[in-house]
């Protein structure tokens, strides 16, 4: 048999991999399957989009390659939405990289910025295309735990020394993926500093900027002073505009480093599909009239999963932004055996901690994507499990002593 590469052999497993086969196969014995895992919502795109999508598969000229350039409309409306989102301009030829949804750029980011002896940092939990990019250009991933302490945000006064001194590419993503935390301006200006004192890339992955919640708003990394020379930002219409299978996402930054994650691109990849390019300038463009209203939905949902975990024996902190309640477990109840279990004798699918790195042990992740009525039953039969395993816990903790 063929020989595996080291770096695929260093692939830590997926968080996802194996859950679509189990859920088809509960939905198939009948099981009634309450799906929080995925970031996935069961919310409909912008009608605009839908009907963009529709007459683009009538016009032969988008049915082309479209290449690194795409649909130019496309990068322009980008351009638009930033300079009126954020107050930042941006050459829409020079300093945009269309994307095949986010993901396809914070992995190949990595490959024009890193290579063997360099270090990536790469918080943990996290989103697993960080890790993967860091693997597959031979680099060195230097992983951070999120934990309470620091409010889930990477110190890197605690980085030793000679790591930083060899890190060419830090991956930030706030407001954050499993743990919903959001970083304040402060902590902000302090990471871009250090980055310009030490040339590292800050890879700012800002795919849940329109998720904030109760006034929030996130930040644009390039609203920090200095950013523009060390940054790359990736957007997503994914969940911004419920549009997650439709994989149309962007990079911004200046021309120097987002040209090189466009050249790595023209190796990998012919370009999105340009139908869904002018799709997603239908979505943009009904930023200001569909993006409240969505949010508005979110929040309602964010509430009531909050009550009805609570209720059933569960910590949930109020997320000011995001579609995630991270969790914690009680001491002794391992997270990948709770969602085992949760999954298999209730039919509930929760993400736990250790499926996003094992500095996520002790937490599980839910998205509150579902309507109020299903999150509470979910939570119930959640709240059932944890009083079972529990009693199981304390039985076997009396036996021992």
């Amino acid at each position: 048999m063929p020989r595996f590469s080291s770096r695929f052999s260093g692939f830590p497993p997926y968080p996802l991999a194996h859950i679509p086969a189990r859920k088809k196969a509960l939905l198939d014995a009948g099981v009634d399957v309450i799906d929080l895992g995925a970031g996935d919502a069961d919310l409909a795109p912008p009608p605009a989009a839908v009907a963009r999508l529709q007459l683009a598969a009538t016009q032969p000229a988008l049915q082309r390659y479209g290449f690194g350039m795409g649909h130019v409309p496309y990068r322009e409306a980008i351009a638009a939405w930033m300079e009126r989102r954020f107050g930042t301009a941006f050459n829409p030829m020079t300093e945009i990289v269309p994307l095949l949804g986010s993901k396809d750029g914070l992995a190949h980011v990595a490959f024009a910025f890193l290579g063997p002896g360099d270090v990536g940092i790469i918080p943990d939990p996290a989103y697993q295309a960080y890790i993967g990019g860091a693997t597959l250009s031979d680099a060195t991933p230097y992983v951070y735990a999120l934990r309470p302490r620091t409010n889930f945000l990477i110190d890197l006064d605690e980085i030793p020394q000679d790591v930083l001194a060899r890190t060419r590419v830090l991956y930030l993503n706030y407001p954050n993926n499993p743990t919903a935390a959001i970083a304040p301006r402060d902590y902000l200006e302090r990471v871009v500093k250090i980055c310009n004192d030490r040339d590292i890339l800050l890879v700012y992955d800002n795919a849940y900027s329109e998720m904030g919640f109760d006034g929030y708003v996130p930040p644009s990394i390039f609203e920090i002073d200095g950013a523009r020379n060390v940054a790359i930002e990736f957007h997503s219409l994914s969940k911004t505009y419920n549009m997650t299978g439709w994989r149309c996402a962007w990079a911004a930054g200046k021309p120097d480093l987002v040209g090189a994650l466009a050249e790595v691109k023209a190796f990998t990849d012919t370009g999105q599909y340009m139908g869904i390019q002018a799709a997603g300038v239908a979505a943009i463009e009904s930023w200001s009239e569909f993006v409240p209203r969505n949010v508005a939905i979110f929040q309602q949902r964010r509430d009531a999963a909050v009550t009805a975990f609570r209720a059933n024996g569960f910590v949930a902190d109020v997320p000011k932004a995001t579609m995630y309640l991270w969790m914690p477990l009680p001491d002794g109840i391992p997270s990948a055996i709770f969602a085992d279990r949760l999954r298999e004798e209730t039919g509930v699918i929760v993400l736990p901690g250790t499926g996003f790195g094992a500095g996520g042990e002790g937490f599980f992740r839910i998205s509150f994507i579902q309507s109020p009525e299903r999150t509470a039953e979910a939570a119930a039969r959640a709240g059932a499990l944890l009083a079972t395993m529990q009693h199981e816990l304390n039985a076997s903790e009396a036996v021992l002593a």
